[in-house]
């Protein structure tokens, strides 16, 4: 097996995290481990392991040697590579900078945009194309647009027809 770092000598220092029912390995040669204070716990960065080795370096490299805390819950940088977790929802922006970095490695972006079951999704977009669609024929008649307005009527009973089925 070799190291997750260099990928170029045998791993020597295995560590295994588990949380819950997640389990989560790294394999490192002995000098990436010493490298990255493994072998010290008191300098051992839990970030490193939580948010893939490096986190902690790209943290202290935003903070351009600054020590930042969290005005609200008075957390630090340190703290955070400490436990790989932030204290408070303010100390996202705190500390902003430096993660938004580890999120766009970590994940597809920086903002949560969840998922939906197929079936709600389906009923949110006739929900706001009816919406659409309502405003259009508001504005057709008040504009007199009367052939406009009788298109968009039958499109919108359609739709409504449509949606009801799938109840």
């Amino acid at each position: 097996m070799q190291c997750c770092v260099c990928k170029e000598k045998p791993a020597t220092v295995h560590l295994t995290q588990i949380v819950g029912d997640k389990m989560q390995k790294l394999d490192l040669c002995e000098e990436c481990a010493k490298a990255k204070g493994i072998n010290d716990p008191t300098s051992f960065a839990m970030a490193d392991l939580m948010l893939g080795l490096g986190a902690s370096q790209e943290l202290d490299q935003s903070a351009a040697g600054a020590e930042l805390k969290c005005p609200r819950c008075g957390f630090s940088q340190a703290d955070f590579k400490k436990s790989g977790r932030l204290g408070c929802p303010d100390c996202y922006k705190t500390f902003a900078e430096g993660l938004s970095g580890l999120l766009k490695t970590m994940h597809k972006g920086t903002r949560h945009i969840g998922k939906v079951p197929e079936a709600l999704r389906a009923t949110r977009e006739n929900s706001d194309r009816l919406k659409s669609l309502q405003k259009k024929l508001a504005k057709a008649i008040e504009g007199e647009d009367y052939e406009t307005a009788a298109g968009l009527r039958d499109e919108i009973k359609s739709l409504s027809a449509a949606t009801a089925k799938t109840r």
